[in-house]
């Protein structure tokens, strides 16, 4: 522990910002992340509890005291040591987890919790400046090779554990560029691209391949899912092709609302929307390209997606953005007593918010209106809980103007026609059928199919895939080698 009255003496330092008048003017990252002096002072807050509830919270175990104490100590590369130890891409985490670690944090009982994220934001983006974070190749070769299908983060990380296990891994991924959801679901202004690049460099030192543009499987007929691909090759391949094949796919199939005037030229899932932007911003020309200029956005959605909905549509020049959240309104402040050391209920304004948004709870949509076969606005209906249902409210009925509509209500399951194609057992929401106990974990019905990631558990935080990369990564390494020696 570093300072042992330090939680009492310091104050938490949020992260600083660019003023949202200038940033939305452009789509790089505006975070100000901490400097060595303000890291240290979080570091200092740290309380090392005898149980710390926020290694825990983190998905991937973070050993977070100890990394808060280096940094304290000006220990900067042991410190990388430690993060690095759990988590494989802490640049993506500390940039775009929600940190349930700090929700978990005990200083957070009664008092603002450690500045986790910032710190470990700092911990990393000074290793790769100072050149601490090298490619880490395998001493020996094992001539076992595993194919690895989808390249977002849970295929990364796993990828990654099996190379340095000395496996031969093949990356294949639909799109045009590596990345997965990190590269086309998130924002460049949350996520800059070149920190996907940079780490699949070093990946591409370690022995991995990747191959772009190549579907593995199946996509509907109509499917509005992003696919690039030139090349599909069959499961029946893959298997004859590779020793282990492990799916790591995203949860791609987006909740649709199926209200009068879904058909009308203007709505669109947010999967539509982002992309393309993040493409434009890559530098790909588009034939057509769904933009918010002068328009009236309706967001339908009041989750992380939606709020990057928000924030694309302002950096356009929406005329207005308003928000849909079918539930009602959390409180500004949680419970603590009630629900410490858990994620908490509560209102969660992003800066994309404070960019500009009206936001509506409590709120259902009942019609899309339209003109001329284009959607012009959306008429509404507000609804309240009543045992256990949200039923209609009788004259809260309204019309909102709306020429751009996005729907960002979450993602239901994988593409089944990728799991159907292998012949992958499914759960009862659609997700490849899966266990992930210790033994036999990751495993599919089918011999020698692995799934892990959304892909597995449905939608869910970067920071739990890259969880379910690795722990996968050492299943894998266990059934190919009888044993492993990767962490789980």
């Amino acid at each position: 522990m570093g300072k042992i009255t330090g939680f009492m003496e310091f104050e938490r330092i949020e992260e600083g910002y660019q003023p949202p008048a200038e940033r939305v003017k452009h789509y790089r990252e505006f975070v100000i992340g901490l400097d060595e002096a303000q890291a240290k002072v979080q570091g200092a807050r740290c309380m090392d509890c005898g149980t710390p509830f926020c290694n825990n919270g983190c998905p991937v175990n973070n050993i977070i005291p100890d990394f808060n104490d280096l940094v304290y100590r000006g220990d900067w590369k042991n410190a990388i040591a430690v993060l690095h130890s759990t988590n494989n891409f802490p640049e993506f985490t500390g940039r775009i987890c929600p940190a349930p670690c700090e929700a978990a944090c005990v200083l957070n009982i009664n008092n603002d919790p450690v500045g986790i994220k910032s710190i470990e934001h700092a911990i990393i983006d000074r290793a790769w400046a100072e050149g601490w974070v090298v490619p880490q190749p395998p001493k020996v070769k094992t001539g076992k090779k595993v194919a690895i299908v989808g390249s977002g983060p849970a295929g990364l990380a796993a990828a990654q554990q099996l190379a340095r296990a000395g496996h031969d891994v093949t990356v294949f991924e639909k799109n045009d560029r590596i990345g997965g959801l990190l590269r086309y679901g998130i924002p460049d202004f949350k996520m800059e691209k070149w920190l996907i690049d940079r780490r699949v460099e070093q990946m591409q030192a370690e022995g991995v391949t990747f191959r772009t543009r190549v579907l593995v499987g199946a996509l509907p007929e109509g499917s509005k899912v992003n696919n690039d691909a030139r090349e599909v090759i069959s499961p029946e391949q893959l298997r004859a092709e590779f020793d282990a094949v492990l799916l790591c796919g995203g949860a791609e199939q987006p909740r649709d609302l199926p209200v009068p005037g879904r058909e009308l030229d203007g709505i669109h899932f947010a999967m539509e929307f982002l992309p393309q932007q993040n493409k434009v911003n890559a530098g790909d020309k588009l034939k057509k390209q769904i933009v918010a200029t002068g328009k009236h956005v309706i967001v339908i959605g009041g989750g992380d997606t939606g709020s990057d909905c928000v924030g694309t549509s302002n950096r356009h020049g929406a005329a207005s953005v308003t928000q849909f959240e079918v539930m009602p309104q959390p409180p500004a402040q949680e419970n603590k007593p009630l629900t410490w050391p858990y994620w908490p209920l509560k209102l969660r304004t992003s800066s994309s918010h404070e960019e500009g948004c009206q936001r509506e709870f409590a709120i259902a949509t009942k019609e899309f209106v339209g003109k001329n076969g284009k959607v012009k606005a959306v008429r509404t209906v507000h609804v309240e809980m009543k045992d256990g249902k949200l039923v209609e409210i009788p004259g809260t009925e309204k019309e909102y103007p709306a020429d751009l509509v996005l729907l960002a209500m979450g993602f239901v399951s994988p593409v089944a026609s990728v799991l159907d194609a292998f012949g992958v057992h499914k759960d009862a929401r659609g997700n490849a059928k899966a266990h992930t106990d210790a033994v036999g974990g990751y495993a599919t019905n089918v011999p020698k199919v692995f799934a892990a990631g959304d892909m597995r558990r449905g939608q869910s935080l970067v920071v739990w895939a890259i969880r379910e990369g690795r722990q996968a990564a050492r299943a894998v390494d266990e059934f190919l080698m009888g044993v492993s020696e990767l962490p789980r």
